[in-house]
């Protein structure tokens, strides 16, 4: 079973862990994605502003096997952006990344009007799920970001 706890700095070495050995496995240690993002290492201060949180989920011993977030989309303030969302491969299957999704997006709802999220086209399973939650493709990025080797963008609206 697993917990699922807002982020606290006591996590944050464990989060960056999660998403470097996920990037690992998916073969983005590039720049432009994730892999080069200096806030890894921060979430507890990154995700501490009102209109941003992460959560992260918790096995039995409380050692994180994944996380997600929100957080706000720079250039739209009705805008957000689904981050960092990632499961060891232990962890899924198990229904966490619904839960995840289901606690990002309750929480998006209360701030904004939609959720804009980037991703690669290798991480099927994350489109299915992102698909399944009415998140639909776009044919490109809104803006230009940090993110620049991402290859699918997708983009839910909360008013529905």
């Amino acid at each position: 079973m697993y917990t699922l706890k807002p982020i606290e700095q006591k996590y944050n070495a464990e989060v960056e862990q999660v998403i470097r050995a996920c990037l690992m496995e998916m073969g983005h240690t590039h720049e432009g994605c994730a892999w080069t993002d200096p806030f890894l290492g921060r979430f507890s201060e990154v995700y501490a502003p009102d209109n941003a949180a992460y959560w992260v989920a918790v096995d039995d011993d409380d050692h994180v096997v994944g996380g997600a977030g929100i957080g706000p989309w720079p250039a739209r303030a009705d805008v957000c952006e689904l981050q960092k969302m990632y499961i060891l491969p232990a962890a899924r299957h198990s229904g966490l990344s619904k839960r995840l999704m289901e606690t990002v997006l309750a929480f998006a709802r209360e701030h904004y009007d939609y959720c804009y999220l980037e991703t690669f086209a290798n991480m099927e399973a994350a489109m299915k799920l992102y698909e399944s939650f009415g998140f639909a493709y776009l044919d490109g990025p809104i803006t230009e970001t940090e993110h620049f080797t991402c290859d699918k963008w997708m983009l839910k609206d909360l008013r529905k």
